[in-house]
């Protein structure tokens, strides 16, 4: 009834498994929508490493301060 069309359904695994492993790519490429998440990934950590190296030199060359 309801659930007919998540229960019932025709067993494909042979056809994407040969479709998965016949690829030329990458194994982390080959999923759908992985180079979306790479993209994301890649950025996240860029956008870290550019923060951590923005703070090690803010830490190393900071200005002295002034006594009054």
């Amino acid at each position: 009834m309801f659930l007919d069309s998540l229960v019932n359904r025709p067993n494909t695994v042979l056809e994407q498994q040969k479709a998965f492993q016949s690829s030329h790519l990458p194994i982390y490429v080959r999923p759908p929508r992985a180079r979306l998440y790479l993209g994301i990934y890649f950025s996240i950590y860029a956008v870290g490493m550019v923060g951590t190296a923005y703070g090690i030199y803010s830490l190393a060359f900071s200005k002295p301060m002034k006594r009054d």
